[in-house]
């Protein structure tokens, strides 16, 4: 399992699978979507611009399973997001 925070939106991606994504559908008031992998099964929960509103990210932060790292954008600007991985 996979925690991927990005504070400039205030979302968090949490992935379950390595599977690739081929549905979704949007759930909780248009703040959360769920994709599905070819046989119906879930693979990540999109929580989107109200994470920190939905979730105690201050807990995951606790538990160690949010880190801090920085990415990369296409057009090779460096943005800050937080991943963590979790047994």
């Amino acid at each position: 399992m996979q925690f991927e925070y990005y504070p400039e939106t205030d979302s968090l991606y949490i992935k379950l699978s390595e599977k690739t994504s081929v549905d979704s559908l949007e759930v909780i008031d248009e703040k959360m979507v769920l994709d599905f992998d070819e046989k119906g099964c879930i693979v990540g929960i999109d929580v989107y611009g109200h994470a920190s509103e939905i979730l105690d990210l201050s807990y995951l932060e606790k538990l160690g399973v949010l880190a801090n790292t920085q990415s990369k954008s296409s057009d090779g600007d460096v943005s800050n997001q937080q991943r963590a991985v979790a047994d």
